[in-house]
């Protein structure tokens, strides 16, 4: 495992998305640094920017198991973890497992359910297990989340709790394409009213489970100075002391902050973080942290201007 080959993997895996996905390289990108670091990711863009779709292309990237989960109103954390249910035949209880039971999970439309179901997704997010009526079961060290949501301007929506926020590595914006992806969009899929099956395109694993494991050992291991840590704690404890900002970052912000940049640095290919990885990431790993005060929602600030400041008022080391 060297750098070049973590490089091909990249390489693989957006030649894998074009044939499908116009545009949204850097979404990819940042898929797959959060892959490398073992992070879940949340989407969050209007209906119709093809969150959905850009996740079954990534998915389709890697030979691992793939899950979705489409959240409505009504649905149970059982929906999500499964259920003890009574077999007749052996006369004792049996798990059926519920689709939290993969390895790469699609939770779609995550905020269209209550925050009670929305909790069932927080010790697989955080520990990478969950518990069913006392007893624990392991999801496995390659269990990702991939969670898609609408703005919560829109109608029912619920806020995602702190809480599971804290758990995302990145979110990450979908805006509106440019003119030329959109027309490059509709000359590919206008031909058809419904979203196009990703079996249709033959797209072919990029990544194998062997190498995905040892690309996350290769990236844990590259080199993070000092100064570079401290540049990463000053920024985090920033969020903690401007004016706009209620709730600052968290100490896990610092630990998936450094996480994340050893693995940005992999992907650059760089065998040693520099202070424009952390610049690069601070925007899409902080601002769903943080929480800004009513006086700054009045005069619409927003947490990605606060993390501006914060970012060009914390010198940046040699």
């Amino acid at each position: 495992m060297d750098l070049q080959f973590i490089a091909d993997i990249v390489s693989a895996v957006k030649g894998e998305t074009r044939k499908v996905i116009v545009g949204q390289d850097e979404t990819i990108e940042l898929l797959t640094a959060s892959l490398l670091c073992g992070g879940h990711v949340l989407l969050e863009g209007v209906p119709g920017t093809g969150k959905t779709f850009m996740v079954q292309a990534f998915a389709a990237c890697l030979d691992l198991q793939f899950g979705r989960i489409q959240f409505t109103p009504d649905m149970m954390p059982g929906d999500v973890l499964g259920t003890n249910l009574f077999d007749f035949r052996t006369n004792s209880f049996a798990l059926t497992k519920g689709p939290i039971f993969t390895q790469i999970l699609l939770a779609d439309e995550v905020n269209r359910t209550p925050p009670k179901t929305q909790a069932a997704l927080l010790q697989a997010m955080n520990e990478r297990q969950v518990s069913i009526d006392r007893q624990t079961y392991d999801l496995g060290d390659e269990f990702m989340v991939v969670a898609t949501e609408n703005p919560i301007e829109q109608q029912g929506t619920y806020p995602l709790p702190e809480a599971q926020l804290d758990r995302f590595l990145f979110k990450l914006a979908i805006g509106y394409p440019s003119r030329d992806e959109e027309r490059e969009i509709v000359e590919r899929h206008g031909h058809r009213p419904a979203m196009p099956k990703i079996s249709d395109y033959g797209l072919k694993p990029a990544i194998q489970l062997a190498h995905l494991l040892a690309a996350r050992k290769y990236a844990s291991q590259i080199r993070m100075t000092s100064d570079l840590v401290g540049y990463i704690v000053d920024i985090v404890r920033g969020t903690r002391q401007h004016a706009s900002i209620e709730t600052g970052a968290s100490p896990r912000a610092a630990n998936m902050m450094a996480s994340a940049a050893r693995s940005y640095a992999a992907i650059c290919g760089r065998d040693f973080v520099i202070p424009d990885d952390v610049k690069k990431l601070a925007l899409p790993l902080m601002r769903h942290r943080i929480v800004m005060t009513a006086d700054a929602d009045i005069e619409g600030v927003t947490s990605d201007q606060a993390l501006r400041d914060i970012i060009d008022q914390t010198p940046a080391p040699r």
